[in-house]
């Protein structure tokens, strides 16, 4: 699906009524901080006519009273002094609202990448989900800390500035009145073309974030086969882009910004020089008046100025806005988080039952063709078969990482889909071939934060899985720091922390990917006594490349191209002398010319 290159103003305004609706919770500190800009912008309003006063009251006819001019002096100093501890409090609370409404951005950002199916994550690089949680949600604080309270202040201060205008001269303040339609096109025509450039230019951001996060996950295998070169030219590919993008970003604001507002600046002050210059024919024109038309002219195009600049940080939050927006929006949830899920059913027994299931992750080819089988409480069902013949898909519709197209899974005569997500995140126990440490330690790791978890507990845990035997030679034992992914650990102790993690949540049923694949032979051993162990009274589902982890599974399915072409034991399957049989050979060095079952 290609990208949108612009944004509508349709699409701007809904990104931007949706953004102000973070502030509703604010509603009295933002009153609060609005009635401070309102007083300070009155301040700048109110000095410029009090300069009038003294230029045409006092110092043209020479009138030089001591008292008065104390007065006029001082109250234009303390309107000075009021407004610069006004200021300084507005902006503190325009900052603390905006750092207040995108906490609750990034929040709401988590929490919806936490929801979302495991599909958009095998879609969506995750440099570029990174870059709509920090980069996207900065930009919008941009938005609410400078731009609005710019925007606010600048139209209020115009409107004064139009109204005190018109009160000293009705004709000019009504020639003055055409400098706005021209503003308006330049405004109108900076949307337009600026919202395409940062849209683009946020992509690229987003694409330059997906090859960082790519390559530092990937760092020793771009090492070892020596891609830096290729990944380098990418990354400077992109990142081309990305300053072609910034550049027209630029060029466009260098156009639009500064230089066209300085010629309608100009353009204000030639009619009122020239509106003065025709009426001091006639009539006598104060000094005062001219110098508060020239001074108001000048403010009138300091905050046209200050909204035009941050224009461009408005593009670039309602751009952000709009990307974090798409994500917050995406419906393709995690199976298990969609609103049919309110019936509450427990797992009490584990008995587990597919019944003619088909699953295709594309929606056009089926890695599941009507699979069907049943795995009794207390059993073990393995599955085995070549990569890519259905057997991890098993593992993610079972739990409900995606969506089945067609059939049922049922877990104690009930649809899967009947469960809430807490029960089957409870009672089903998942040990990948791959485990995943988090940062922190050994024991976080083991209990994954469950406050109610005890330290004896994880312990146990541990050395149900004869993993406390090298946990306990660890500098700090259970308390030792784990860095990112656990890397320091061998890919043996990962998973044993992983089994251990597992059985301190103590599943009812136990689905095991691959899970002593990475683990030495010598381990293997120790690992196949606690699961013989963690199996009993528990519903196993196990993933097995190595066959002779699985002989003692009470039911052995043998998988090709997403279809179930054998079951039964070990001994029953030998003696088919099928696949299964070949395999066997196979892994056990005695294979001698035999012949493919399936082909």
């Amino acid at each position: 699906m290609e990208e949108k290159t612009q944004l509508s103003n349709g699409e701007q305004r809904r990104v931007l009524v949706r953004l102000l609706s973070y502030a509703k919770p604010h509603k009295k500190e933002i009153a609060i901080a609005f009635l401070l800009l309102l007083l300070t912008t009155v301040g700048d309003i109110v000095l410029p006519l009090l300069v009038k006063v003294f230029i045409d009251d006092y110092l043209t006819p020479r009138k030089l009273d001591f008292t008065p001019l104390v007065i006029l002096g001082s109250t234009y100093m303390g309107i000075q002094f009021v407004k610069a501890i006004l200021l300084f409090y507005q902006l503190v609370a325009f900052q603390r609202i905006a750092l207040y409404i995108i906490q609750q951005l990034r929040i709401d950002v988590f929490a919806k990448v936490q929801s979302l199916g495991l599909k958009y994550f095998d879609k969506t690089p995750a440099g570029s989900i990174v870059s709509r949680v920090t980069n996207d949600t900065e930009a919008i604080k941009d938005m609410f800390v400078t731009v609005i309270s710019t925007f606010i202040q600048s139209g209020v201060f115009l409107a004064g500035i139009f109204i005190s205008m018109f009160i000293l001269d009705i004709k000019l303040g009504l020639l003055c009145v055409v400098l706005i339609p021209i503003l308006m096109l330049v405004i109108v025509l900076y949307r337009k073309y600026s919202s395409r450039y940062y849209l683009d230019m946020r992509e690229r951001l987003s694409q330059l974030n997906a090859k960082l996060s790519e390559s530092l996950q990937g760092m020793s295998i771009v090492q070892v086969f020596r891609q830096e070169k290729r990944l380098r030219a990418e990354f400077a590919a992109i990142n081309e882009k990305h300053y072609d993008a910034g550049m027209k970003n630029i060029k466009i604001d260098a156009l639009l910004l500064r230089p066209a507002i300085d010629l309608i600046y100009i353009f204000g002050l030639i009619i009122v020089l020239t509106y003065f210059g025709i009426t001091s024919f006639d009539t006598t024109v104060k000094i005062g008046v001219i110098y508060a038309f020239i001074n108001y002219v000048d403010r009138f195009f300091e905050p046209v100025n200050q909204m035009m600049m941050r224009l461009s940080l408005y593009q670039q939050a309602i751009v952000a806005g709009s990307r974090v927006f798409k994500l917050l929006d995406h419906e393709e949830l995690a199976p298990a988080q969609e609103e049919e899920q309110k019936q509450e059913f427990a797992i009490e027994e584990g008995k587990i039952e597919f019944n003619n299931v088909s699953f295709s992750y594309d929606g056009k080819r089926d890695v599941l063709k009507n699979i069907s089988f049943t795995a009794n409480p207390g059993e073990t069902v393995a599955l085995v078969g070549h990569t890519g013949s259905g057997k991890s898909s098993i593992i993610n519709l079972m739990m409900r990482f995606y969506e089945f197209d067609r059939g049922e899974i049922s877990i104690d005569g009930q649809s899967i889909r009947r469960f809430s997500k807490q029960e089957l995140r409870e009672k089903l126990g998942l040990v990948l071939q791959d485990p995943f440490l988090f940062y922190g330690t050994v024991k976080d790791n083991i209990r994954l934060h469950q406050k109610t978890m005890t330290e004896e507990q994880v312990e146990e845990a541990a050395k149900f899985v004869q993993a406390n035997a090298f946990i306990e030679k660890l500098e700090k034992g259970y308390n030792h720091k784990v860095v990112e992914r656990g890397a320091t650990f061998s890919s043996g102790q990962r998973q044993l922390i992983a089994f251990a993690r597992t059985i301190a949540a103590n599943p009812k049923i136990l689905v095991l990917d691959e899970a002593t694949a990475n683990i030495d032979t010598e381990t293997e051993e120790a690992i196949q006594t606690a699961l013989a162990k963690m199996r009993k009274g528990r519903t196993t589902i196990a993933i097995a490349h190595r066959l002779s982890t699985i002989q003692d599974a009470d039911l052995i399915l043998v998988l090709h191209q997403g279809e179930i072409v054998e079951r039964g034991t070990h001994q029953e399957l030998l003696s088919q002398r099928g696949l299964y049989h070949k395999m066997y050979l196979l892994q056990n060095g005695l294979s001698q010319q035999v012949e493919d079952p399936i082909h």
